[in-house]
């Protein structure tokens, strides 16, 4: 940060962002990432099944992506956290005692509802919370730091989460929920920014949101960032998550570990991914100063197509593949939500937010689909190959079209 901006955060703002910090170290999601898909594949799906999973969870996330975005806006960002943290942590109490394919599903529309709370106003509550300071160019960085903080706790919960899944597929989930809802107590301590609440929300219709999110969706300094990152990017490599375990799998058993001590293995690969990805998330202030944003987005696409395709050659380059693939997808997250959020007003910004990741979430949805029935007929890793030649051939074709990133 620098000396000007530092100067200016009062003791008021740096307090929110500490309690921002704290929140995000509820998350949460690490005690039950280690045994996720196989917990799944233990109540008798099939990646198919897993898939359709996914994919129902992006088409609630498409549906419901404006609706929650604008009730961000009219009621407040904390407001729609709350509710969002409320519903993450009952619903994944739900999934550590689902036995059916229909159970699941019906939670995991619950599951998206819940993010769908969380996502445009998480990141539209800290950049009107930075521009009560003038430190709206911290944004990557705060957000960053909140990452590795998330990805430190997670550290520690990921090894747990191994060591419980070995016992119980399902005691992750139950320890998840617990941690989830003690954010929701931070949330209760959290305010609004002076910038949101100088806005005219309650002037806020909805046919006044769909016209902010049509507008700033054909910007012109959008529409290819918005293709390149949002709609290619974000879909292959949110695969590597849905693939990493059952590769994981295959990768260390063929090496010689015993299929018994998978779980509690994975539970040290979390921790070790949460650590790199923690390191990363906190130094992205200092990766966007030392590469800048568009050298960062025009390379990465075609390092990580690279990367995927050559695992199906090399199936052990996978582990350093999956090692720094979550610092990288949040340092890359970070700088999206700088450049978009640098490009949209306070009102109607958590609205735009959340339509990005509806973009997002429609976009997957033929990935996750296409994968699932790829992975049951050849393997995972070619399912993820397929996902590189994809990522890089698109990549391609956007840039001759029009460079995404312009500064």
């Amino acid at each position: 940060m620098t000396v000007l901006s530092a100067s200016r955060w009062h003791g008021s703002a740096r307090g929110r962002v500490l309690k921002y910090y704290l929140y995000k170290s509820t998350k949460a999601v690490e005690f039950y990432r280690p045994i996720m898909y196989l917990f799944f594949l233990a109540q008798g799906l099939d990646f198919t099944q897993i898939a359709i999973l996914e994919a129902i969870y992006n088409l609630t996330t498409l549906l419901g992506e404006i609706p929650t975005g604008y009730v961000g806006d009219r009621v407040g960002r904390r407001n729609s956290l709350l509710v969002g943290t409320v519903l993450i942590s009952v619903t994944l109490l739900g999934i550590g005692l689902a036995e059916s394919f229909l159970s699941l599903a019906a939670l995991y529309v619950c599951w998206s509802a819940g993010y769908n709370f969380r996502s445009g106003s998480e990141d539209a509550w800290l950049y009107d919370t930075l521009t009560d300071d003038l430190s709206e160019d911290e944004f990557a960085r705060v957000r960053g730091r909140g990452e590795s903080a998330s990805l430190a706790a997670g550290a520690g919960a990921a090894i747990v989460g191994g060591y419980l899944g070995s016992i119980d597929l399902s005691y992750p989930w139950f320890v998840a929920a617990a941690v989830t809802g003690l954010g929701a107590i931070v949330l209760l301590t959290l305010g609004e920014s002076e910038t949101y609440e100088k806005t005219d929300s309650d002037d806020l219709t909805f046919r006044r949101t769909v016209d902010i999110v049509t507008e700033a969706l054909s910007q012109r300094n959008l529409r290819a960032f918005i293709l390149y990152y949002y709609v290619l990017y974000a879909a292959v490599a949110y695969l590597v998550f849905v693939f990493l375990q059952p590769i994981f799998r295959t990768v260390v058993v063929d090496v010689g570990v015993s299929p018994a001590q998978v779980e509690s293995l994975l539970g040290w690969f979390y921790a070790a991914y949460s650590l790199v990805g923690a390191v990363l998330s906190y130094y992205t202030g200092a990766i966007k100063e030392l590469f800048g944003m568009r050298t960062w987005f025009l390379v990465l696409p075609f390092a990580v197509g690279a990367a995927l395709m050559g695992m199906y050659f090399v199936p052990v380059l996978a582990l350093p593949t999956f090692l720094v693939a979550r610092g990288l997808s949040d340092v890359t997250r970070s700088f999206a939500g700088q450049y978009v959020n640098n490009r949209v007003e306070t009102l109607g910004r958590a609205t735009v937010l959340s339509a990005m990741a509806m973009v997002s979430g429609l976009a997957v949805v033929p990935f996750q689909l296409g994968s699932g029935v790829i992975s049951d007929s050849v393997s995972p890793l070619f399912a993820l190959a397929i996902g590189g030649v994809i990522l890089v051939v698109g990549s391609g074709a956007i840039l001759l079209w029009e460079v995404p990133v312009n500064d």
